[in-house]
């Protein structure tokens, strides 16, 4: 019998054929395709997501973050069982931190989802961030994409809430939710102000039993901080709201604003406008990455490129002339 071999047209439309088809494991060996770093795995990849972008674009995309026990797992699972149970497909990208040393990763999302790790419309997939910036990780949007052509109408990424993740998710999802928790008042100190004006809406979890009050205190407070900023769109005023993952109290209403807002931002032709934006921006970073690996790669520049950081190190030579003398030997 004839092994697969991905690299192979035939065996790259089969894969095309498994996903459109909707068939969860040809979904998840794809998406290790697009996940491996050898060059012939990604020329693959490259083919695969070309070949499946026709049956992608019709999901709706939420990024959510949110500071570590804040309880951005409970809350997914929360929402995705609302979500199926409500005949939508969910899937889940959930990236995780990953080791420095070691490569490593924790994986252990699918035990923090319990009702959509057993659920057969969703799909959860844990990506080991490997260092990538922010903590995103570097094939979320391809992945993004093999979900959509797989027939799952809602696409949730996770980020793992530290760094610039929150800036990369925000561009590469149709809605930002920021997770927040009771005693606004300490955690808006924290808060980075990017973070705020990046929400497309703010959600105070842990809204049950005593917890209730400090809940709507805390609403109130972001609801304060967010009336000084100038929202990212003119169609939309980001909203605050309370729920309790815990006792699924508010999750319907949470969604119930996230189908507002893709109402809304249809109707001025702006998602759609957004939607191109994020293809360019996606475009740019790929030429950027495959420049970047390109350069590390090249075996005359690299003794030279040494050099140059030793000297900028201690002052000798200027990061502008260093760029300018790099430039020249790519011919750029």
């Amino acid at each position: 019998m004839r092994a697969k071999n991905p690299n192979r047209p035939s065996d790259i439309a089969a894969l095309a054929r498994g996903i459109r088809a909707g068939e969860r494991a040809t979904l998840a060996r794809a998406i290790t395709l697009i996940e491996s770093s050898r060059a012939d795995h990604q020329a693959s990849a490259r083919h695969l997501v070309q070949e499946l972008l026709p049956d992608t674009g019709r999901a709706l995309r939420i990024g959510m973050t949110g500071a570590p026990g804040v309880g951005k797992s409970t809350t997914i699972d929360a929402l995705g069982a609302h979500l199926t149970g409500a005949g939508h497909k969910v899937a889940v990208l959930a990236v995780d931190p990953s080791s420095t040393r070691t490569g490593g990763s924790i994986l252990g999302d699918k035990t923090r989802m319990a009702q959509l790790a057993n659920d057969p419309n969703a799909f959860i997939r844990p990506s080991p961030a490997a260092g990538t910036l922010g903590g995103v990780a570097a094939k979320t949007r391809e992945t993004m994409l093999l979900c959509e052509a797989a027939g799952y109408d809602v696409v949730i990424v996770e980020t793992v809430g530290i760094g610039q993740s929150e800036t990369a998710v925000a561009e590469m999802t149709d809605f930002f939710l920021v997770l927040a928790l009771p005693g606004a008042g300490d955690e808006l100190q924290g808060l980075k102000k990017g973070v705020i004006e990046l929400a497309d809406m703010i959600a105070v979890n842990k809204a049950d039993g005593d917890n209730l009050p400090r809940a709507k205190a805390a609403a109130a407070d972001y609801r304060a901080a967010l009336h000084i900023l100038s929202p990212r769109s003119p169609n939309w005023t980001p909203p605050v709201m309370i729920y309790s993952a815990l006792t699924g109290e508010g999750i319907a209403d949470l969604w119930g604003k996230v189908v507002d807002y893709r109402a809304r931002m249809k109707a001025s032709g702006e998602f759609a406008g957004r939607r191109g934006e994020q293809q360019v921006r996606w475009m740019h970073a790929m030429l950027e990455e495959r420049f970047m690996r390109r350069l590390r790669s090249n075996p005359k520049l690299k003794g030279r490129i040494k050099s140059f950081e030793a000297d900028v190190a201690r002052g000798a030579l200027s990061p502008a002339v260093a760029v300018e003398e790099i430039a020249k030997m790519l011919g750029i």
